[in-house]
This record gives C-alpha cells, sequence and structure tokens, in this order.
C-alpha cells in the first residue's frame, strides 16, 4: 500500500514514516499543503494523511481541491485540532476519517486499513439518473432547471444512491459509505436522511426517485423517478 503524509512537523511526519515502512508500507512525506495537493493529485496513493494548520495551503483547503478535482483517493485527517467543528468542517470538506494528536498508532493503523478498503473507483464528473443531477466537485444538485439545498449529509446520501442507481442498498451499506467510520449510533437515521431527500428532490416534483425495497433498504430509480 502507498500512503501520502502531509505534514509540516517534520517530528510527527518521520514518526509516522517509519511505522508505516515497517508495516510494510511505501510512504511519501512533504512538508506543506501546496506540496501535498500537487503530489496528490499527480501520483496515485491508497491513502493520504493530511494534516490542518500547515504553511502554504491548509489541510480543508488541500481535501477541498482534491475534491473538486475529482481525486476521490481516501483522506484521513492527522491534527491537533480537536474541536467538533473543526471534525465537521475537514467532513464536509471530503475528508474520510479524523484522527487526534496525540493519537495511538494501532488505531491509526487500523483506520488507514479501513480506508484503503473502502477505497471507490473513479468517480464520474456528474452523476445523473433523469432530470435528477449530481455534480460531486461543485457540490450541486439540480432536479431539472432548479438547484437544490441540500445539507452535507443529505448530499452523502443521495451521492451514494445515484452512484447505485438501479440497486438496491442496504442501511448498513449507506452508513459505512457516507458515516464516519466511528458512528455508533442507530442505522435508523438513514430513514431520517432517506425522508429529508424525499421531500427535496421528489416531492415538489412529483417524482419518486428513492424507492423502499421492502427487507432490504432503498433503491435509487434509474430514471430519477419521472
Amino acid at each position: 500500500m502507498r500512503v501520502l503524509v502531509v505534514d509540516d512537523d517534520r517530528n510527527v511526519a518521520e514518526t509516522v514514516r517509519r511505522m508505516l515502512a515497517a508495516e510494510g508500507w511505501v510512504v511519501d512525506v512533504v512538508h506543506d499543503g501546496v506540496a501535498g495537493l500537487e503530489k496528490a493529485t499527480t501520483e496515485a496513493f491508497d491513502v493520504v494523511v493530511l494534516d490542518i494548520m500547515m504553511p502554504g495551503r491548509n489541510g480543508y483547503e488541500v481535501v477541498r481541491d482534491l475534491r473538486a478535482a475529482g481525486v476521490w483517493t481516501p483522506v484521513l485527517m492527522l491534527t491537533a485540532k480537536d474541536g467538533e467543528y473543526d471534525q465537521a468542517d475537514a467532513f464536509d470538506f471530503g475528508a474520510d476519517d479524523y484522527l487526534t494528536k496525540p493519537f495511538s498508532f494501532v488505531v491509526l493503523i487500523a483506520r488507514m486499513r479501513a480506508l484503503a478498503r473502502r477505497a471507490a473507483p473513479e468517480r464520474p464528473s456528474v452523476l445523473s439518473a433523469g432530470s435528477l443531477r449530481l455534480d460531486p466537485g461543485a457540490h450541486t444538485v439540480h432536479r431539472g432547471e432548479v438547484e437544490l439545498s441540500l445539507t452535507p449529509r443529505e448530499f452523502g446520501v443521495l451521492e451514494y444512491l445515484m452512484r447505485r442507481r438501479g440497486q438496491a442498498v442496504t442501511k448498513t451499506e449507506i452508513l459505512d459509505s457516507v458515516w464516519d467510520i466511528n458512528y455508533r449510533g442507530n442505522e435508523n437515521v438513514v430513514e431520517v436522511y432517506v425522508s429529508y431527500l424525499r421531500k427535496q428532490i421528489d416531492a415538489p416534483f412529483e417524482c419518486a426517485a428513492i424507492e423502499t425495497v421492502r427487507g432490504v433498504g432503498y433503491r435509487l430509480a434509474a430514471d430519477g423517478g419521472g
């Protein structure tokens, strides 16, 4: 597995590099956001480990620009910032996981392995199902000519369903792909967000894009529900 570590704290970066190398992983290290963004967009990695507070570009900007450029390599934010709003911002900008310093190396390794297992194939620039269109890079959703305003979580659920349009998916699959891997709440939270989505993308347009598959979960109609 090939990993990119982006951290301006050279001691932390070197410690992470040595520990990952001892696990048999190939590790590249850079020490600022500009170099990290360039390397992550021009070379292939299985996981990117990214600090937030760095010279050049901060971690939020790096992960945002990666997603806007269509680079979907899993990103784990490794940072001393431990506020709940710091974490929320990281996820909203496109990070896949978040770990605060000081950290357990055992936990870091486990999370990186989980991210690598969940890595998605290359994602198309714009997803469509009938009159429903979702642009992951621009973070926009349209039903016909009408632009819809979705929360980050609603957007994530809809993106997952659209990437698997026509396929039945379970609540657990949606949770595993959209929620933080540390989420331990009830999977029925998925029902709540599906309800929110239906009120946004279906009800005002007399459409039925999100279908309930009894005993399984949900399916987004291939034609967008009309």
